[in-house]
């Protein structure tokens, strides 16, 4: 009997105690902050009443195993039972209870259970899965608990949810796993026949009369021979008929599935309608008959009627002996070859010639190696050449030929994408000028000067002659613009006349300008950069292949033409005037190369200075690239600057300049950013990197953007002397790339 609750009858509970703090919603599970449901504690962490508190730790010992959560440990790992059930069937005579096969799937990385029936077709039940996957919890009086991989078993019973499943076996993975937890496995059991299923798997077998069956697999040589396609040139003579001719024709054989197409070569003006095939995809039989067959005639199999009427009721078997049934060869690749005749439903077809995947696919089957074409047609007749009549000295000579061409006579046709490349485009001028001087005795023409320009849209040319103050002679122009001819053709041929070209000009070059005879005696900076720069179509301003030219010619002699460069350099200096350069040069040549060959190789080891670059230049290019890219992180530069610099005098490396300056991605090209580092050097190799930090600011210390005065096409050049001319050569190097060695 107990006490009533009356003062001074009950206890005090919390005598003694000392925790009196409210249980958390969560807890630690393998390091992991989980949710404790239905677990929490009550105050001071004492539990509640009716909860049984859960054990702190497995079964195995502690540190056995992985720390790791169950869904990282068990990720991916199923327990796979086989179980049936079964089920109650009433009001039926076939049968009185129903043994349903089913699987149970045990999740371990949640606990959680899935039980799936494998479909039945024709069963007439919902099949598939029978409980989803979830926690399931075990009977009452148990029911706040759920189950475990503890227990399960073979060889037993398991009730989810009132029902009972008998677990018969497992696969080798739940085996496997279930021995290493230390469970001992009863011996697998075996799932009781169904009567009902046996009744409708003898049903099915006896409506399935034995028969034989013959199998064709045409899987196989669909997959190997997939869009691999035999390719035949072949033609059908069909000159016996009324307007019939030869025809061309190109046969196709599949060997996926050994069927032929047959498509016609139509050519142009032949006179007939455009068909898309000759003949259509399918097999074609070696044996065509006269008349097509009936529809249903020929078929796979023949089937017989035993007994009872037609349609339904009767009773129907396959024709074992095939009576009545069609055979019928048809052509398979084996059967086809050059120069053999195909029977196409009536047409004799001769196969003439193939492609080379035909020919590497016979060659590697059956070891064929004649493929020699079959000739059927008769050599073209010989074309006769079309004779031109002379020019008439009307016109051009195009403009001329173009009538000869046509009823219906037409402009000639200009270059337009020459003209487009070529022609004026901004600085580039594409016209080669050079100075030019008259070949001639007469005292009075030998001091005239003359500019020819030669212009590469049209390979025209036009000749202007200077005026000379007291000369005696009026200037202006000497030739108008046009393309000139090379002297010694003929004047009324047939064939075009040859006229000058763009590598027909050089320094050095004489030419002949209706019936006057120039020099080329020099020409401006322009010709010799283009020279230079397209040397492939120029072979006199190709440095590699004058090289070589001198090279052959100067090989015998190498220790004498290395004396006479010494001889001319007493000061050891490398270097010397490109009048003594190009004297020597003429001498050990022995006139075998041309001027501009000489002053293409001065040009090319010639000592320029090279200009001093201002400095507020490079700051006004930088401000324009900075201000462009939005560039305003100059304080955090400078703190960069500053944090580096352990000695604190305002200084650092070049290179631990640059690699900051890169990892602050400073919007500046390398070469323009190494140049203005290299104006605040200071001691040798330490830049000033406040100076360069400053100056590189644009928002504090703007700067004047330099106007940059581009090259003007000068189109009154006289022929003077541009600021570019070579003065001195570097002749060692020159030595060093003629022979390779230096002495």
């Amino acid at each position: 009997m107990a006490l009533p609750l009356l003062p001074g009858n009950s206890f005090n509970r919390n005598l003694g105690k000392e925790k009196f703090h409210k249980s958390q919603h969560f807890g630690y599970s393998n390091d992991i902050s989980m949710l404790l449901g239905e677990e929490k504690p009550g105050i001071g962490g004492e539990p509640l009443l009716g909860q049984k508190p859960k054990p702190k730790f497995s079964v195995f010992p502690k540190g056995v195993g992985s720390n790791a959560p169950s869904w990282v440990a068990f990720d991916k790992q199923v327990l796979s039972f086989e179980a049936y059930f079964e089920e109650v069937v009433p009001l039926s005579r076939e049968e009185t209870r129903r043994i349903r096969h089913c699987k149970i799937y045990f999740y371990l990385e949640d606990d959680t259970i899935q039980v799936v029936e494998p479909q039945i077709k024709n069963s007439g039940i919902p099949q598939g899965t029978i409980i989803r996957r979830h926690r399931i919890p075990l009977p009452s009086p148990n029911d706040d608990q759920f189950y475990t991989v503890d227990d399960f078993n073979i060889n037993m019973d398991i009730v989810f949810y009132s029902r009972f499943f008998k677990i018969v076996n497992c696969d080798e993975f739940t085996h496997n796993f279930l021995r290493k937890l230390g469970i001992r496995l009863n011996p697998p059991g075996s799932i009781p026949p169904d009567s009902y299923s046996t009744i409708r798997r003898k049903m099915k077998e006896n409506m399935k009369p034995l028969r034989p069956y013959e199998r064709t697999d045409t899987l196989k040589q669909f997959l190997e021979h997939d869009r691999e396609v035999l390719r035949f040139y072949c033609f059908w003579d069909d000159t016996l008929s009324m307007f019939g001719d030869c025809r061309d024709l190109i046969l196709h054989y599949f060997l996926a599935d050994d069927t032929i197409e047959i498509i016609e070569i139509i050519p142009p003006n032949a006179g007939r309608d455009t068909v898309p095939v000759f003949l259509h995809r399918g097999k074609l039989p070696k044996d065509a008959p006269t008349e097509m067959y009936k529809p249903g005639e020929v078929t796979s199999r023949t089937v017989l009627n035993v007994f009872g009427p037609m349609g339904h009721g009767g009773r129907y078997i396959l024709d074992n002996l095939k009576t009545g049934a069609v055979h019928q060869e048809f052509y398979k690749d084996c059967d086809l070859a050059v120069g053999v005749a195909l029977n196409a439903w009536g047409r004799n077809i001769i196969l003439c010639d193939c492609d080379e995947f035909t020919k590497n696919y016979y060659r590697t089957k059956y070891g064929i190696e004649d493929f020699a074409p079959v000739q059927y047609k008769a050599a073209p007749p010989q074309r006769t050449e079309r004779k031109l009549p002379p020019y008439n000295g009307f016109g051009s000579e195009e403009d001329s030929l173009c009538s000869c061409l046509g009823l219906l006579p037409k402009p000639p046709q200009r270059d337009f994408k020459k003209f487009m490349e070529k022609d004026r485009n901004g600085l580039e001028s594409n016209v080669l000028r050079f100075v030019a001087k008259l070949a001639t005795d007469n005292p009075i023409d030998k001091e005239r000067k003359f500019i020819i320009s030669y212009f590469l849209c049209d390979d025209s040319v036009s000749v202007f002659e200077p005026p000379q103050r007291n000369s005696g002679i009026d200037g202006g122009k000497f030739l108008e613009r046009c393309r000139v001819k090379k002297p010694g053709q003929e004047l009324f041929k047939s064939e075009l006349s040859d006229y000058f070209k763009a590598e027909d000009l050089f320094v050095g070059a004489r030419v002949k300008f209706n019936d006057h005879n120039f020099i080329l005696v020099d020409a401006d900076e322009y010709v010799f950069n283009y020279m230079e720069k397209n040397a492939n179509e120029f072979p006199m301003a190709d440095i590699i292949a004058i090289i070589s030219k001198l090279r052959s010619i100067a090989e015998p002699r190498p220790r004498e033409i290395k004396q006479l460069f010494a001889a001319n350099d007493p000061g050891n200096s490398t270097e010397m005037a490109y009048e003594t350069f190009r004297n020597i040069l003429v001498d050990i040549s022995d006139k075998q190369l041309t001027e501009h060959q000489i002053m293409t190789i001065g040009r090319y080891y010639s000592v320029r200075e090279k200009p001093e670059i201002d400095l507020n230049s490079l700051l006004a290019l930088a401000h324009e690239q900075l201000k462009k890219k939005a560039f305003e992180n100059f304080n955090k530069l400078c703190d960069a600057f500053k944090y580096n610099d352990r000695e604190k005098n305002g200084s650092l490396s070049f290179r631990k300049t640059i690699t900051i300056c890169k990892a602050f991605k400073i919007p500046l090209e390398d070469d323009l950013l190494r140049a203005i580092l290299h104006k605040y050097e200071e001691n040798g190799d330490q830049v000033n990197y406040l100076k360069f930090t400053s100056g590189l600011n644009w928002r504090e210390n703007p700067t004047r953007a330099r106007q940059i005065t581009p090259i003007k096409y000068d189109a009154q050049w006289s022929g003077e002397n541009t600021s570019n001319v070579v003065k001195r050569v570097n002749f060692m190097r020159f030595l060093d790339d003629l022979f390779g060695l230096r002495e």
